[in-house]
């Protein structure tokens, strides 16, 4: 059975939800799946088969969690595999995703070093407080790209 890390860096919930549907995916696949903030990672991560990292994109950033974790398991993330997801557009319109794409691109090449077998965004979702909220994460492509990093 292959093990999996899903962590993930968060300020209002929502990435954690997006992990864990991510999570439930690849238990379903038959892999072992532990989940934890990206910031209490503290053990050896280099005996898992398969690495997670997600993190929301705060203007125009990738969740400093994210980043701090890369930079934490750095010598350990060359043996797993690594797929990476940022939270991205809370507005549905192609100059959005385009934008979260990019600037989830920018962080990743801070990193020359991390060679991911995948990388996605998702839609975020506006502070539940917030007028008009919305929610653009779409559940049925979180599980679908869960899958492909299954072999």
């Amino acid at each position: 059975m292959e093990a999996a890390l899903v962590a993930y860096a968060t300020k209002g919930g929502s990435t954690r939800e997006v992990a864990m549907a991510i999570a439930q995916t690849l238990r379903s696949r038959g892999l072992s799946v532990a989940v934890a903030e990206a910031a209490h990672v503290r053990e050896r991560v280099k005996d898992y088969d398969l690495i997670v990292l997600g993190g929301a994109i705060y203007s125009g950033r990738w969740h400093r969690g994210a980043q701090r974790f890369l930079r934490r398991h750095r010598r350990e993330l060359k043996t797993p595999a690594v797929a990476i997801f940022g939270m991205g557009p809370r507005e549905d319109v192609q100059e959005a995703w385009e934008t979260s794409k990019a600037q989830l691109q920018k962080a990743l090449a801070k990193q020359p070093w991390l060679h991911p077998v995948a990388v996605t965004v998702f839609g975020g979702v506006d502070p539940p407080k917030k007028r008009g909220h919305r929610d653009l994460r779409d559940w049925n492509a979180i599980r679908a790209w869960a899958e492909t990093l299954v072999h």
